[in-house]
């Protein structure tokens, strides 16, 4: 009797879920990113309304920054409902402080949506021309150059690392509190080094104010097709890439997680807004929920370790 009953139980909530899953969405979808006015919300409002005509649904931008949005999501009902954009700060977060979520288990990825690769800039007063000149120039001065970061553990930061780590060399760091800030000091030549993202340096590479030397993405990238890449140029293994993606509450039901990576995939496909994405500096893409997964977890592995490695903590 008790395993008859278990038994017609799971048969039930299966089937109340399947209902539940038809029906979605029956109400608006709320879309946690970070501040007002920065790339991810300009991104979010760009697919957003296009999300709302496909499902039928009004999607609704909350921008909480990169503390309360993750940790909200986390604790989200898990019913489609409530859903998290964003990029690496959400899943690196738990190396630099202390997290009230886990990004693998209290989460359900769904797509991974754009992305940006960092571009290796550097002032014209510093005589390189390209990403082996710098290094041989940073091996000959160790400790003399300095290289700019939006903040402590910042994407701009972590790349810096990384790229000392892998060309071991000695560049100092000099973290500034924004991105705006740091750019200024780039083009004022304070300091003379940099990565920073497509959309914010590519009119700088242009006028001559900076000079470009790399991207960080494995290919060319069309944000910048002039550009090398800074693993064939001169660094091979070398990648940073900022990439941002789509989550749901970990328990989120798979038919409604496939329907949502169904229609972002879709709207993400859209020529219109790939054209908008690319011409603000990043670029569209819209995969598997696995896809975005296996990317976390690399971050995770590679960023990860070499937080832990140079003890870098962030407030």
């Amino acid at each position: 009797m008790h395993l008859f009953r278990t038994l017609v139980v799971g048969i039930i909530s299966a089937g109340a879920a399947m209902v539940s899953a038809q029906e979605y969405p029956n109400a608006p979808i709320r879309l946690f990113t970070g501040t007002p006015g920065g790339g991810l919300d300009f991104a979010a409002r760009l697919f957003a309304p296009r999300l709302s005509t496909a499902v039928g649904q009004t999607v609704v931008i909350e921008n909480r920054g990169f503390v309360i949005s993750p940790e909200t999501v986390a604790k989200a009902k898990p019913d489609g409902y409530t859903l998290l954009f964003f990029g690496s700060p959400f899943w690196l977060a738990p190396y630099l402080r202390t997290a009230p979520y886990d990004p693998i288990k209290d989460f359900a990825p769904i797509t991974l949506a754009v992305t940006s690769p960092d571009i290796l800039v550097v002032h014209p007063s510093v005589p390189v021309k390209n990403v082996k000149e710098l290094i041989a120039l940073a091996k000959s001065r160790p400790g003399e150059l300095n290289y700019a970061s939006s903040a402590i553990g910042a994407g701009s930061h972590l790349a810096g690392e990384l790229f000392k780590s892998l060309a071991q060399v000695n560049i100092v760091h000099i973290p500034y509190k924004g991105v705006t800030i740091a750019l200024s000091s780039m083009i004022g030549g304070q300091v003379q080094v940099m990565f920073a993202t497509a959309g914010g340096v590519a009119q700088h590479i242009k006028s001559g104010r900076l000079r470009g030397l790399g991207v960080g993405s494995s290919e060319r990238s069309p944000l910048v097709p002039d550009l090398p890449t800074v693993a064939a140029s001169g660094l091979p293994g070398f990648q940073s890439v900022g990439i941002y993606g789509i989550f749901a509450p970990a328990g989120t039901p798979p038919a409604i997680l496939s329907r949502l990576n169904q229609e972002f995939v879709r709207v993400l496909n859209q020529a219109e807004l790939r054209e908008r994405l690319l011409s603000s500096g990043v670029e569209a893409v819209g995969n598997t929920p696995e896809h975005l997964a296996a990317a976390v977890k690399r971050e995770m592995g590679t960023l990860g370790k070499l937080i832990k490695h140079l003890g870098i903590t962030a407030d």
